[in-house]
């Protein structure tokens, strides 16, 4: 759901590898961990691999797949292993793999908001004991979750993050005010998207609504509002009537951050570049704000998810698929992504790193992956949460609900989730 809100990406048409013999699911054992780029896999005559990422991740021989794939034979000298690449994105994996996934990659990169339906095709491999150890050093528990079925076993290893912060002009706002939003409102020209049902549970949440239980992981648990639902509501009431404030919608808050007409605006990292033109010297990263309720401040907490590196059950050679699924999602490979395309590590043990800290976007993604957010739950259930939260937000923005009617309507709002 996560890419489907944010881009209304369509489906890429199925690239599909050549033909590999199913195994039924197959849990793959390990003795080495692969926490570093190390470890060594095992098979028994010549291995090939299909593996599938986005283009920028393998434009040449370069690109950071192809580096680790040659790392990788390097810390194998006695596998033989053959590399197969192609192109399919993380946003198109899930569908694509589940359209015949004894024929799609041994190894792909997928959004873990996909997980569910991969899970129903069986088309995603358990980690081993190696797997579980590395997810466990490197990863924080919202990472760690997001990869988490419903079995309660691990399904993939967390390469990215994927939340949102904010953007802001330097020159407005200092550091101490954008921890505020009543703040930013009172100084500021403040776009944030009260109409997008991905960012509108960020002030429910922040409250105590609960998603699939408290984390996000207990699907009869459903979906609570909490018991402050009404009065966040309100308080959303009062934001969408400050003339300060701007409804970010079809893109119009980095259009107004580009033309001087925003002053903040809320993304996450794909927009990294085109703030950076927009603000230039005043270009400004942080985290999620606090907001006043009932004259308390509430932290925002914002749905989080990761895209992960998965295997292929299915597979000829699952093992190697596992161990190099496990490689690819190193440390060490995680920053080497960062250095060849400037993809933010969903690794925390990379936080300190001095070139990626020294990068204001992934300080912000580690800031609410670690404390600023929410699991954003993988069930097929979640599917029924986004149009009715997009219609409560557009309702709020054009006035039908108000702050005499903020109860009810929330309350309708909550009873379309039983």
């Amino acid at each position: 759901m996560i890419f489907a809100m944010i881009n209304k990406r369509k489906v890429a048409g199925a690239v599909l590898a050549a033909v590999l013999s199913t195994a039924g699911l197959v849990a793959c054992s390990s003795d080495s961990s692969s926490s570093s780029s190390g470890g060594s896999a095992s098979a028994s005559g010549p291995v090939t691999l299909t593996v599938w990422t986005s283009q920028e991740d393998q434009t040449d021989d370069n690109a950071w797949l192809q580096t680790m794939e040659a790392k990788f034979k390097e810390a194998n000298p006695d596998l033989d292993v053959t590399f197969k690449n192609s192109v399919v994105s993380s946003a198109d994996a899930g569908t694509t793999v589940n359209q015949d996934p004894s024929a799609a990659a041994d190894v792909y990169y997928y959004a873990n908001d996909q997980l569910g339906s991969l899970l129903d095709a069986g088309a995603v491999g358990q980690l081993s004991d190696s797997g579980i150890a590395q997810l466990k050093e490197q990863d924080s528990a919202t990472m760690a979750d997001s990869v988490k079925g419903t079995d309660g076993e691990s399904y993939g290893l967390p390469v990215e993050p994927n939340t949102w912060f904010m953007y802001y002009n330097k020159s407005k706002l200092s550091a101490e005010d954008v921890k505020s939003f009543d703040t930013m409102l009172s100084k500021a020209k403040v776009s944030f998207p009260l109409s997008n049902s991905w960012y509108l549970p960020a002030f429910y949440a922040g409250a105590g609504a609960t998603f699939f239980g408290s984390d996000g992981l207990d699907e009869s648990a459903g979906i609570d509002l909490g018991s402050k639902a009404a009065d966040v509501t309100k308080y959303l009431v009062d934001v969408s009537k400050n003339p300060n404030f701007v409804n970010d919608a079809d893109g119009s808050g980095m259009g107004g951050l580009a033309n001087g007409a925003v002053d903040v605006v809320f993304s996450g990292a794909w927009d990294s570049k085109a703030a950076q033109e927009a603000l230039g010297a005043n270009y400004g990263v942080a985290a999620l704000p606090t907001f006043k309720l009932d004259g308390q401040d509430v932290q925002m907490k914002a749905f989080s998810g990761s895209k992960a590196i998965g295997y292929n059950p299915n597979t000829s050679n699952p093992q190697v698929a596992a161990q190099f699924a496990e490689f690819l999602a190193s440390t060490d490979s995680q920053k080497i992504h960062f250095q060849k395309t400037g993809v933010i590590p969903a690794d925390q043990t990379l936080a300190d790193d001095p070139e990626i800290s020294a990068d204001p976007v992934a300080t912000a993604l580690f800031e609410v992956v670690g404390s600023d957010s929410i699991l954003q739950p993988t069930f097929n259930a979640m599917s029924d949460f986004w149009d009715p939260a997009e219609n409560f937000g557009k309702a709020i923005t054009n006035g039908e609900v108000t702050a005499d009617n903020a109860a009810d309507k929330t309350a309708a709002w909550a009873s379309s989730y039983k």
